[in-house]
């Protein structure tokens, strides 16, 4: 089977309108997570917005594409290529709009709307068929929703494609623009959300942050990759993907599928524990999720490896995060800094977390994203 690489990222997040610009940020220790009030009938919120506005998702899509094709030194027409583009939402901001006129046609027979003849383009996958037309991709198309494992999942379908030779590149990630009235009050519902900020891993740790932003991945095979002589982030190693069977929303308390997707991805990259350098956490900095991260990084690395979570920074995308975890540590393993754990000031945890950025010999990472309703997906990358 053919090797695969990562050769292009784009990258969009409220801490930087690109991938230097959130990586910058990041090391520095900025948040772009803030008291926001998008919507007059909600309360103020902790959220990681883009711009004054929530953002709309095809628009964001098309930015993060391009920036990861000119990236990787591509033109913006890729025939050849297959497309694997994720939202754990999708369209549901407008969907969200649409429905006060979906009752209305329900009540009113004469009543015609404005969105009578463009529901279709908002279904769940024509945000992944938009970019195969905006890139005139004849390949093949998915469109994966796994949650808050989304990222990585797109990121493994996309691996697996060029590895059986079905395409010798894809772009591949994953887009979120979650800040919707009902994504807010049902995380509220469920008691998952913060009241003043988002902190992985700490004592005091109050709960999730909803945020925007996306990360799209030009995967290629290693031939095709040195061939054409192109700039080479890092090399997917190997990945895995469980569920926990479990519950709707809680992760499963000891761990048990979890930490067999680590063990599986470890066994197909041909790695042992101790090689992996650094970990990039799911850390969402909920009570649960945190807890049972940290007893199962400590059960399967027990030399200590560094870890760190971005979405102090970035607030948790859904499902982009695991995409936006994947970009910066490629970056880690590019730039040979450590990324630290934005927001954390305190812990209980018996981890070897990151707190200040620094510099540290990586040549293995991994990056883990857990998922609400038990959706577990781990890859590990090389230098």
């Amino acid at each position: 089977m053919s090797g695969v690489v990562v050769t292009g990222i784009g990258l969009i997040s409220a801490i930087g309108e690109n991938l230097e610009a959130s990586w910058q940020s990041l090391i520095a220790g900025k948040t772009g997570i803030s008291l926001r009030q998008p919507f007059s009938e909600l309360a103020p919120r902790p959220l990681a917005m883009i711009g004054r506005q929530p953002v709309e998702l095809q628009a964001l899509t098309q930015l993060v594409v391009f920036s990861a094709l000119q990236d990787a030194g591509l033109a913006p027409q890729q025939p050849d290529c297959g497309v694997v583009i994720g939202s754990s939402r999708a369209y549901q901001a407008t969907w969200e709009k649409m429905a006060p006129d979906v009752w209305n046609m329900g009540h009113e027979p004469n009543n015609k709307t404005q969105w009578g003849n463009n529901w279709l383009n908002s279904l769940p996958h024509m945000n992944a068929i938009s970019v195969a037309r905006l890139l005139g991709a004849t390949g093949i198309v998915l469109a994966p929703m796994a949650a808050c494992a989304t990222g990585i999942i797109a990121l493994i379908q996309a691996a697996s494609l060029i590895q059986t030779g079905q395409c010798l590149r894809v772009i591949a990630g994953a887009i979120e623009a979650p800040i919707t009235p009902m994504t807010i009050n049902g995380f509220s519902q469920m008691g998952a959300l913060a009241k003043t900020g988002a902190y992985p891993f700490d004592k005091h740790r109050e709960g999730l942050a909803l945020g925007e932003g996306g990360a799209v991945f030009v995967l290629e095979s290693e031939q095709l990759a040195k061939q054409r002589n192109a700039r080479i982030y890092g090399k997917v190693l190997g990945f895995a993907s469980t569920a926990d069977a479990y519950h709707p929303n809680s992760p499963d308390p000891e761990g048990k599928m979890a930490t067999f997707a680590i063990k599986q991805c470890l066994l197909s990259s041909n790695l042992y524990p101790r090689d992996i350098d650094y970990i990039h956490a799911h850390g969402t900095a909920t009570i649960l999720n945190d807890e049972v991260e940290s007893r199962i990084i400590k059960h399967v690395f027990t030399h200590h490896p560094y870890v760190s979570s971005t979405k102090g920074a970035t607030g948790h995308t859904i499902g982009a995060s695991g995409a936006l975890g994947v970009a910066f540590l490629l970056l880690a393993l590019k730039n040979q800094i450590l990324p630290p754990c934005v927001g954390l000031r305190s812990t209980d945890f018996d981890l070897n977390l990151v707190t200040e950025p620094h510099v540290s010999t990586i040549k293995t990472a991994m990056c883990l994203s857990f998922g609400f309703g038990g959706t577990n997906a781990v890859i590990a990358l090389g230098s």
